[in-house]
């Protein structure tokens, strides 16, 4: 019997696949589709994404294969109004990754291919049932024949018409925007921005944003107006969007060679839980939103890494008496994760789609303000690049001590230079941060060998303990010397 069987190889589903294959879990993953997708789609991977994948491995390929991303500018009236630098991120990866999801996908399947797991193509998930005890889900292949397979787990990383989702009855509860969009990958001819920026232009007819993909080709994205009814506006035209360039462009930019012309309506959807029983949903079948900030694909690949490690821990029986309450957490803390989301991503494109001319002109004036404060362009900074996602509710939190300072419970750990980064190998083990002048720590360690790193890692600054998961969070902190608080935190578990 599989372990575990992931419907949809997306991104998601494929950094949900490689995460457990390293893990040493049994996965098969299965996608309807003959090819994986040939369109950029999905553009930015964000600094905490890459912190993950150096994690799993496969950070370096990504870097060899995409275009770093240094900044962000807003212009308002012609005038540069912000500017947004990664450079000072506190990450060892202080860029944005400009990559098109046709190339991340290539490269998450080359890597779980190396993992031993291939993609069972033209086979999709036709239904499940689900009890206490496992999974019996039906696949139907492109040539007509059917398999009926037991898995441990169910995983739905199957996209915004979820066949997992529905099976469940869970409710996509939101609203899609009724706002046309249009969207284009095209070369630009004359277009003066560094190549390592991304620019948004506001402007009194609606926002036009630039994103560059690769040497002098771009993505571009404008909003055309309030939707007219129910149908969806037609695709544009290249002399369309050249006519949205010079309108609230910087001018002079010539549109050319476009690859792909669309347009789209957003949608904000989630759902309340991300688990039920044995099924779990993750990526876009569990929350789709405005693509404002980039954060959608970024979000749901880090639904993988949140969830990969613990459901390795339960199908590996390392935490029999901790597997329920560790399992519940990924939907505890992603669901929350997928609010803030939503909600700033809302918030941003509301923001942008002014109509009023005064309210334009308040906000023009209050962002130059305000992003000319270095705290507010540094939090910003973290806030796009997913640095400052952490899970300060979390059930799994543990005890707090007073003295040491942060990072605290819930609070991602920032890698240190020189250390390999927490949760990397081939078992997703917690690392413990401290000195021993006891022997208590290196006695803890000896009775934990199937939950803990075997070595202990120096202290952080502040001194104390610290219990770090493997997805680089940290899970407990004690006072130096209390060593029976991460003890009584392991019992829990094991």
């Amino acid at each position: 019997m599989t372990q575990v069987l992931i419907a949809g190889a997306g991104p998601v589903g494929l950094t949900m696949a490689a995460e457990l294959a390293r893990y040493g879990v049994s996965v098969r993953i299965v996608d309807r589709n003959a090819v994986r997708t040939d369109k950029s789609k999905a553009l930015v991977v964000w600094p905490r994404t890459l912190e993950l994948l150096d994690r799993a491995g496969c950070a370096a390929t990504f870097l060899a294969s995409g275009l770093r991303l240094n900044g962000a500018r807003i212009v308002a009236g012609g005038r540069l109004i912000a500017r947004i630098g990664f450079g000072e991120v506190a990450s060892p990866f202080p860029h944005g990754l400009m990559i098109p999801q046709s190339e991340t996908e290539r490269l998450l399947e080359e890597h779980l291919a190396g993992l031993g797991v291939r993609v069972e193509r033209e086979t999709e998930l036709a239904g499940f049932e689900a009890d206490a005890d496992d999974v019996r889900a039906t696949l139907r292949r492109a040539d007509g024949g059917a398999e009926t397979v037991r898995a441990e787990w169910l995983i739905g990383c199957d996209g915004a018409h979820s066949t997992v989702r529905h099976g469940l009855g869970m409710e996509f509860g939101g609203d899609t925007l009724m706002t046309d969009w249009i969207l284009a990958d095209l070369d630009l001819g004359g277009y003066g921005v560094p190549q390592d920026e991304l620019a948004i232009y506001w402007h009194a007819e609606g926002i036009l944003v630039v994103f560059p993909i690769a040497p002098r080709r771009y993505r571009v994205i404008a909003d055309a107006g309030v939707a007219q009814g129910e149908a969806h506006r037609a695709d544009p035209t290249l002399d369309e969007v050249q006519a949205v360039l010079d309108r609230r462009g910087p001018g002079g930019i010539a549109a050319r060679d476009p690859v792909w012309l669309s347009s789209f309506r957003i949608n904000e959807r989630k759902v309340k839980d991300y688990r039920a029983g044995r099924v779990f949903v993750a990526g876009d079948a569990a929350h789709v939103h405005s693509p404002a900030g980039g954060q959608g694909m970024n979000a749901g690949m880090q639904d993988a890494f949140n969830l990969a490690w613990k459901l390795a821990l339960a199908c590996h029986g390392t935490v029999r008496a901790g597997a329920a309450p560790l399992l519940d957490s990924y939907s505890a803390e992603r669901s929350a994760v997928g609010d803030e989301v939503l909600r700033d991503a809302g918030r941003m494109t509301e923001i942008a789609l002014l109509r009023n001319p005064v309210l334009q002109a308040l906000r023009n004036a209050a962002a130059r303000v305000a992003f000319g404060l270095g705290p507010v362009r540094h939090g910003m900074a973290d806030a796009l690049s997913e640095l400052s996602i952490g899970y300060p509710q979390s059930p799994l939190n543990g005890p707090a001590a007073r003295h040491p300072g942060p990072p605290v419970p819930g609070e991602r750990l920032q890698p240190r230079a020189g250390e390999p980064p927490v949760g990397a190998g081939q078992r997703p083990l917690f690392a413990l941060f401290g000195e021993d002048a006891t022997g208590e720590g290196a006695a803890l360690l000896a009775r934990h060998v199937a939950l803990l790193e075997s070595d202990l890692r120096p202290a952080l600054p502040g001194g104390g303990i610290r219990l770090v998961r493997p997805d680089g969070y940290v899970a407990a902190v004690a006072d130096a010397g209390d060593w029976p608080a991460v003890v009584g935190y392991l019992a829990r578990l094991a």
